[in-house]
């Protein structure tokens, strides 16, 4: 009897210990999610850290810094640092900005938009220095747009162009035994050579060799402006790689001084008119955008829909474009009367086909209607120019990687994996000449490849038909242009596959002028961001999910991962080529 007394004492007090635990930690969520009061001090100076992941919507995150319970990783949003910047500038209490940048982890349109926003700053007569122990290529051309540059004595500074880095995959497929169906249409369709080539073909050598020469051209026109140098010399500086230390590039003229921490202070001190005891009211960009408000009233309405990542059918998540999903939003803003018109913001490789085309559905539907307007940011390629062609004007950045019209098929033998590697032998029984389309246990039959290829010839087809509707081009033009070649947006518009070269600002004005709402109008952008609660609990969910598939497969875990990608990559996909590392 005393044992059981024990037990269910000990039960009871378990069981009580996990309910105020589970209530304690959701509260703890709670207190981290509601607003925090925050008050700008006079001659406040505002630092923007700009090393982490740069996104389109910066996500919450309420345990970022914190070791154990957060991500180390920065994360900063384009579209809230612009509104910031609009904000701090008429600003009274903001004296200027401190830009801290090294290694940020986004492309050049982004960084470019960040950049313009800086300059923008600075016209109100406010002042903007960057101050950093090591500048990237691409965190110099942020940093360049400071009214002063500053490097650490002993830190350094890349300026010998750019390079891009394209990954292939056949070694390691022919290793495990992987044969790659592929189906393809166009001579520059290179999206499938990683999988069949162990290096680049001569066209897609071709392609990127000019895509890279264009946007650094940019580059380095933007740099030679800002800093008041010549051209000519910047770019025989890159190519002949003559900055090789701090102290070579403030002969140069990239870099004012070069000066220790407590130096710089000194120098901002004397700025804003501080003693050297007295300290700078520094103030974060998390901080501040919590002690600002964005809301303007207004009864008409600018949808600007988000879509950043991949196209994938169905919902998607915070990291993809679920064609099922972002087709739903457009939907909702074309039916809103409140909404006057609508810009697409896209930065997106491609991905589904399918839920390509059913984006494609609603924007057509929608500029039936009210003007729409495609803002293109680091990639606006293959699907992702798909989403965008059935819009008014198309408005993307000399930096914006898109183009790439055209599709391929992949599907993936892997029965040699399975049967002399893992053991597993499959079989199959059919009721007429054709098996399963879609299968990895076999190697398709040369009835069946005859159909996956005409497939890609027919989703070829249409792809290009219905870009030179909205381009208003023949087809036999919009063909010189696409077989699934990529350009930077400096080059298609030169080929009438853009209209306009700018951001997204440019856009979300365009589309003012569109819908006669330039003196009166609000933006609202969607999705919607999910709540604090409700994103914590969906990834705790994920988590929990890997977390069982990965007791229940053990050492066959990894196998499984590498079969969901290919899954995903198996059918009919608009795809850019390759996943472009450019640095």
């Amino acid at each position: 009897m005393g044992f059981w007394k024990t037990f269910f004492a000990s039960f009871l007090a378990l069981t009580v210990f996990f309910i105020g635990s589970f209530f304690l930690f959701f509260g703890f969520i709670a207190a981290l999610s509601s607003e925090e009061q925050v008050v700008v001090q006079e001659k406040s100076v505002l630092k923007i850290n700009l090393d982490g992941q740069i996104n389109e919507l910066q996500a919450e995150n309420p345990f970022e810094g914190i070791p154990v319970l957060g991500n180390d990783i920065l994360t900063v949003g384009v579209i809230d640092l612009k509104n910031t910047l609009l904000k701090a500038k008429e600003d009274p209490k903001i004296e200027g900005i401190v830009l801290q940048v090294n290694f940020p982890m986004t492309g050049y349109a982004s960084l470019e938009e960040i950049r313009n926003a800086i300059i923008d700053f600075k016209a109100s007569g406010k002042w903007v220095y960057a101050y950093s122990d090591y500048l990237s290529e691409s965190a110099y051309y942020v940093a360049s747009a400071a009214d002063k540059v500053f490097l650490h004595p002993v830190g350094d500074i890349e300026w010998n162009g750019l390079a891009i880095e394209v990954t292939f995959f056949k070694r390691m497929f022919d290793k495990l035994e992987i044969k790659p169906q592929i189906f393809r249409v166009g001579e520059f369709k290179s999206a499938v050579e990683p999988f069949m080539l162990d290096k680049m073909s001569e066209a897609s050598k071709l392609q990127l060799q000019e895509t890279i020469e264009s946007l650094y051209g940019y580059v380095v026109e933007k740099v030679a402006e800002s800093r008041k140098l010549d051209k000519t010399k910047l770019m025989e500086m890159a190519d002949k790689m003559t900055i090789r230390n701090a102290k070579q590039a403030v002969e140069a003229g990239l870099i004012d001084s070069l000066l220790y921490q407590d130096e710089f202070e000194n120098i901002i001190k004397n700025k804003i008119g501080l003693t050297e005891k007295q300290s700078i009211a520094y103030i974060k960009l998390n901080k501040y955008q919590k002690a600002i408000s964005t809301y303007k009233s207004s009864k008409n309405e600018i949808a600007v829909i988000v879509g950043e990542g991949e196209i994938v059918p169905g919902k998607g998540d915070e990291n993809t474009i679920g064609g099922d999903a972002f087709a739903n939003e457009i939907k909702k803003a074309r039916l809103s009367d409140k909404v006057k018109a609508i810009v697409i913001r896209i930065n997106s490789p491609g991905g589904s086909f399918i839920a390509s085309d059913k984006i494609w559905r609603e924007v057509s539907l929608a500029a039936q209607t009210k003007p729409v307007i495609a803002s293109m940011g680091d990639y606006a390629a293959s699907g992702g120019y798909y989403m965008a062609m059935a819009c008014d004007t198309i408005v993307a950045q000399p930096h914006t990687i898109t183009g790439s019209i055209g599709i391929f098929s992949i599907l993936f033998d892997a029965s040699g994996l399975l049967n002399n590697k893992l053991g597993i032998t499959s079989e199959e029984v059919k009721t007429g000449e054709f098996g399963e389309l879609i299968t990895v246990s076999r190697s398709l039959t040369e009835a069946e490849k005859a159909i996956w290829q005409k497939k890609t010839e027919e989703g070829y087809d249409t792809f290009t038909g219905k870009a030179a509707d909205g381009r208003g081009m023949a087809i036999e033009d919009l063909k010189k242009v696409a077989s699934g070649r990529v350009w930077t947006g400096a080059q298609a518009l030169d080929r009438k596959l853009v209209d306009v070269l700018g951001g997204l600002d440019d856009a979300i004005l365009l589309a003012a002028q569109k819908a006669n709402i330039t003196d009166d109008y609000k933006t609202k952008f969607l999705p919607k961001r999910k709540p604090l609660l409700e994103q914590l609990m969906s990834d705790m969910e994920d988590n929990a999910k890997n977390k069982t598939l990965q007791n229940e497969l053990g050492m066959y875990y990894p196998i499984y991962q590498q079969a969901k990608t290919l899954q995903q990559l198996s059918g009919m996909q608009a795809r850019m080529p390759y996943q472009l590392n450019i640095h």
